[in-house]
């Protein structure tokens, strides 16, 4: 149900603007309460949303803020789709940033991924996902081999995409006066959109250890 998420209030940035550099723990627990609901909670509200639309999103986390000053700068979040597949969304001071990524892969998972790749039907379908997402403004990375991996030719069609051992797609969302309205879930859930089609081909066919 629609309704709950109102975006971040203003008052967010505030907080998260107190604590850049590296503040003191004094600094932190005065700011603990008001970082809880102006900045960790909104995200909840938001995820709760966006997997309303779609039960595939229901399994996600919202962080907390752990003992590093990073953490407490930035507010991070995953939804996953399957074994080592997820969305990440992550808020903070330039706005709100998604990726979707299949990385710290279980053993057996990255020769999955590289057999999927060397197929034709799978390594021409990737091929084309991962290009498109590119128009659409995403960075793509991951653990990347400097060489092309054993057993697969050095001259292979797709030996840039066998060199991964993960796989990362992502893009800043922006930081305009959206972020503090309720329109930041449809912006989230256009961004899952054009995430679509590559997380679900690492469903398909990287989803678990072999």
């Amino acid at each position: 149900m629609r309704g709950q998420f109102t975006g971040w209030p203003e008052q967010a940035m505030d907080v998260l603007w107190q604590l850049q550099g590296e503040p003191t723990h004094a600094t932190r627990e005065r700011y603990r309460a008001d970082r809880e609901r102006l900045v960790r909670q909104p995200m909840i509200a938001l995820l709760n949303e966006v997997a309303d639309t779609d039960p595939r999103y229901e399994d996600f986390s919202v962080w907390h803020y752990r003992t590093d000053s990073w953490w407490w700068q930035h507010q991070g979040a995953v939804i996953r789709l399957g074994r080592k597949i997820e969305i990440g969304l992550r808020f903070s001071l330039d706005g709100l940033r998604i990726q979707g990524a299949w990385w710290y892969p279980d053993p057996g998972q990255v020769n999955m991924f590289r057999k999927a790749v060397a197929s034709e039907g799978s390594g021409r379908e990737l091929s084309a996902i991962v290009e498109d997402v590119r128009k659409k403004g995403y960075d793509i990375s991951g653990d990347v081999m400097k060489r092309p991996p054993r057993g697969y030719p050095t001259d292979h069609s797709r030996t840039n995409l066998l060199r991964h051992r993960s796989l990362i797609a992502a893009r800043p969302l922006g930081c305009e006066e959206w972020l503090h309205t309720p329109q930041a879930v449809d912006r989230v859930l256009s961004a899952a959109a054009d995430l679509d089609a590559l997380l679900m081909w690492l469903v398909r066919h990287v989803k678990r250890a072999a």
